[in-house]
């Protein structure tokens, strides 16, 4: 929780959350749809406010390195890597505190996790925001870029 105390972070793995109605304000990729975002170890999280969104990013674990959205349709029976395949945000701001949040509490659920990577789309808007929070460009692909985030070890 932040300062306010109001802001919570939610896993969404059950088709029946009422958070999933905001899947509809995705921009980067509204075709897939909520089955796909919380099925076969993809989930969407949320940066929640009073009940409300703040922002929302969409996550698919795996043991490797996804290159296209197809890949997210594999499989991992012991993921180490979280792929940020889609983020938004409601509020400045919210969406890098969400990727940060996340990533943390992803790491204490799935302790076999050793890697934070997007599945970005080739844009300015993606670049500017993922080098900005830190990010670091993994790997460029045919349709995508592959942005990783360094977790550092908690003593």
């Amino acid at each position: 929780m932040n300062e306010k105390g109001s802001e919570m972070i939610r896993f969404i793995k059950d088709l029946s959350n009422t958070l999933l109605e905001y899947v509809k304000d995705d921009p980067v990729r509204p075709n897939l749809s909520v089955d796909f975002r919380v099925s076969d170890n993809r989930m969407v999280i949320a940066l929640v406010e009073d009940e409300k969104p703040a922002a929302m990013v969409c996550v698919s674990l795996h043991d490797f390195i996804p290159q296209t959205v197809e890949d997210l349709c594999e499989t991992a029976m012991e993921p180490t890597a979280a792929i940020f395949y889609t983020i938004w945000s409601y509020k400045p701001g919210s969406g890098a505190e969400l990727l940060f949040k996340a990533t943390e509490e992803l790491k204490k659920q799935y302790p076999t996790l050793d890697r934070f990577v997007t599945l970005s789309p080739k844009t300015e808007l993606a670049r500017k925001f993922h080098l900005r929070n830190g990010a670091e460009i993994f790997r460029e692909n045919v349709d995508t870029v592959n942005y990783e985030y360094k977790v550092k070890e908690r003593a």
